[in-house]
């Protein structure tokens, strides 16, 4: 089993920062992409941000200049460094990871509010 648990939401008013980090954990051989979705009330999921393992990034163009991912391959951990917070942003926020050999995994979600 391979588990994503993700870290860091929480409350915060515009303009303000959070860090969000998701670690992976079990039968791991090697994490390919990983990064983050979110989801706010009422609409579909979306990608903010990916990280492949050889260090290539993109970003939701709602985000660019604002957010940046970053991993560590080594602890198979992912962050998300949301700066400039707009009330837009609310959304529970989803890790992800394609698991070498095993295929996509998701965390369980954590809560992201923009207060205006």
């Amino acid at each position: 089993q391979v588990q994503l648990v993700e870290s860091g939401g929480g409350l915060v008013q515009a303009g303000g920062s959070l860090r969000l980090s998701c670690a992976a954990s079990g039968r791991i051989l090697s994490m390919n992409t990983m990064g983050w979705y979110r989801q706010a009330p009422g609409k579909q999921r979306e990608m903010v941000a990916l990280s492949t393992s050889g260090g290539t990034t993109n970003y939701a163009d709602t985000v660019k200049g604002r957010f940046a991912i970053s991993r560590d391959n080594a602890k198979n951990t992912v962050y998300l460094q949301m700066n400039s917070l707009k009330p837009e942003d609310t959304g529970v926020y989803y890790c992800y990871g394609f698991v070498t050999g095993l295929g996509s995994r998701w965390g369980q979600g954590t809560q992201v509010t923009v207060s205006s």
